[in-house]
């Protein structure tokens, strides 16, 4: 039997060190890994590949290869964590999708095409979005004229403005979906929904305060945008600024259900301009 690297995960901090993990892997439960299928690949601001990591392949030590970027899960991650490439490519995608839909469909009402696009279009935009989630404004727009694009091509609502055009499809926008999954994963990873061993550390708040409800995250000072927009560092404003009725759900759907009602007046929901109002400038983009 043999261990494919994808299987083979440290998540902590912005260092991944893959061939670590093999190794363990290998030392611990006497598998083999073909050198071929493991590569390395350092995160951070200041990267030293002076380094050789070597690995033993029949018997021989074999030096693995090191990549700017490599895919796990489906995720495209590059050195630098920037994920443009990422975001490149998924939006390629959803055009080619779009274009399907024009080729092969003449008329579309707009419950059809609302099915469809969220079916084969947004679902490539929102794939574990609260790893790759961007705060440049300039990936932003981008991720969002997909969208723009494609309610534009209902005859019946290419007249109207965007936001009018989202609120005729009952579409919110991709900036909002972000912000909201980004809770839904939060309350996942507060709650047990998830392993221990597989989740980032999130610390709760002092508890002397009384002010807010019982899962207050520590809001971290950060230096680097890259730290600052990370998902345990994002989502503290956020989080902290839901009342207590909607953290105090039993389930993930009744959290959705909660988190829905208290946003129903959001202008972010149709304008991606807007921010999430009550919670500060956690989330204001970057130009």
């Amino acid at each position: 039997m043999k261990v494919d690297t994808c299987c083979c995960k440290i998540f902590k901090g912005l260092t991944f060190f893959w061939t670590q993990c093999v190794y363990i892997y290998i030392c611990e439960i006497y598998l083999f890994a073909e050198s071929v299928k493991c590569k390395v690949i350092t995160f951070g601001r200041n990267i030293d590949k002076s380094h050789v990591y070597n690995i033993m392949d029949n018997n021989l030590v074999t030096p693995l290869e090191q990549v700017d970027t490599i895919k796990d899960l489906g995720i495209l991650m590059d050195e630098k964590l920037s994920f443009k490439e990422r975001i490149n490519n998924k939006i390629n995608k959803a055009y080619a999708m779009l274009g399907l839909i024009k080729r092969n469909f003449n008329y579309l009402t707009v419950p059809t095409f609302t099915l469809l696009y969220k079916n084969t279009i947004r679902s490539h935009l929102d794939y574990c979005s609260s790893v790759w989630s961007p705060y440049r404004k300039g990936d932003i727009e981008d991720l969002g004229k997909v969208q723009k694009r494609a309610t534009k091509s209902l005859p019946q609502l290419k007249h109207l403005k965007y936001s009018e055009r989202l609120r005729a499809c009952k579409m919110p926008t991709l900036h909002y979906r972000r912000i909201r999954g980004d809770m839904i994963e939060t309350f996942k990873i507060l709650t047990g929904k998830y392993d221990k061993a597989a989740i980032p550390v999130m610390q709760g708040a002092d508890c002397s305060v009384t002010r807010g409800h019982d899962f207050r995250l520590l809001k971290y000072r950060t230096k680097y945008d890259l730290r600052k927009y990370y998902f345990t560092s994002r989502v503290v404003n956020v989080w902290n600024s839901l009342p207590s009725f909607v953290i105090s759900a039993v389930t993930v759907h009744c959290f959705k259900s909660r988190l829905d009602k208290f946003w129903k007046n959001q202008e972010i929901i149709y304008d991606y301009h807007a921010h999430i109002q009550g919670t500060g400038n956690q989330s204001e983009v970057v130009v």
